[in-house]
């Protein structure tokens, strides 16, 4: 990589509605980089995929009060992050229930990859 390559940075989203106090986060982390020039992909896997789901990114909240996650992804998207989700093998996706701001339903072999090629790697 050479100095005006924007670092590429993965970031694992594995909070979901069980955890609502850390959901986020990784989308408030996301735009933090992508404003300083990163190059960000977030990556919904695991209890994480639920957060794709525009039922649950509308009504879960981080804190009472607060926001629904759905504010923290559009912030994310907007300040120039890539949002993926996992494949999950014999689970019907309905592409009507997904918001609008996922950009690619994407399989574990294209995870390991990026995981390989991107500089930084953070779980959340």
């Amino acid at each position: 990589m050479d100095a005006s390559s924007p670092q590429r940075v993965l970031i694992l989203v594995t909070s979901g509605p069980s955890t609502p106090a850390r959901c986020a986060a990784p989308f408030h982390i996301a735009t933090l980089l992508a404003c300083m020039d990163a190059e960000v992909t977030l990556y919904l896997t695991g209890e994480g995929t639920q957060l794709a789901r525009r039922e649950v990114a509308n009504s879960l909240r981080a804190v009472i009060d607060g926001e629904p996650v759905s504010h923290f992804i559009r912030q994310a998207k907007q300040a120039g992050a890539r949002l993926l989700m996992c494949r999950q093998p014999g689970v019907v996706i309905e592409a009507t229930t997904l918001i609008d701001e996922l950009d690619e339903i994407s399989s574990g072999g294209e995870l390991a990859q990026m995981i390989l090629e991107f500089e930084r790697v953070l779980s959340l």
